[in-house]
């Protein structure tokens, strides 16, 4: 995968695989001391059934996407599901 800056992905539109649009990318949360990556924050999709995600939720309801999940990014920032 290329390099992508961080500033062109929020907002950006998340897809899972199956290609249900989950919602837009709020943040991508790091380890501060490593730099390692961690998870993609998700503003959840109005129009998407909850019960419809199995990812888990901040306290804020957002989702958590490890980012070991990213299949590809273009268009949209593709998530396995």
């Amino acid at each position: 995968m290329s390099d992508i800056l961080a500033e062109n992905l929020s907002g950006k539109s998340v897809m899972g695989s199956d290609g249900t649009e989950l919602g837009l990318l709020y943040n991508i949360t790091m380890d501060l001391k490593s730099g390692k990556l961690h998870d993609l924050v998700i503003e959840p999709d109005e129009d998407l059934p909850a019960r419809k995600v199995d990812f888990d939720r901040d306290d804020t309801g957002r989702f958590l996407v490890p980012v070991t999940r990213v299949q590809a990014v273009k268009d949209y920032i593709v998530v396995q599901r």
